[in-house]
């Protein structure tokens, strides 16, 4: 793997979104409270620009909450534009079948400087 600057932490501040080209590839960077995450922006399921896609919540239903359901994983969804596939961005699963996975590379910052190993 090789590392490369994609820029500096102020560009990427909590909450926001963008994708970087890395060569030829193109990779979301995603900042979810401080902790940078990155995935391809190519949806596994039609190769649509996933990292794109609009990041939300997503309305989810289980025990804990007595199969009600309820609002979650909120600002961890990362939507597909093209048909609407939610991923969790901290893992690179959809959400609606989780051996649909995106790629996830490691994301550094040093002195200010945030580098990507691809």
């Amino acid at each position: 793997m090789a590392e490369h600057v994609i820029g500096t932490i102020d560009e990427f501040p909590p909450g926001s979104h963008r994708v970087v080209s890395v060569g030829r590839a193109k990779i979301g960077i995603f900042n979810l409270d401080g902790e940078l995450y990155a995935l391809p922006n190519i949806c596994p399921h039609q190769f649509g620009p996933v990292c794109e896609g609009h990041v939300t919540g997503t309305l989810l239903s289980d025990r804990d909450h007595d199969w009600n359901h309820y609002w979650g994983l909120h600002g961890r969804v990362v939507s597909c534009p093209w048909h609407g596939i939610e991923f969790d961005i901290t893992t690179g699963r959809a959400l609606v079948n989780p051996n649909l996975k995106m790629r996830q590379y490691t994301v550094l910052v040093e002195a200010d400087e945030v580098r990507l190993s691809i």
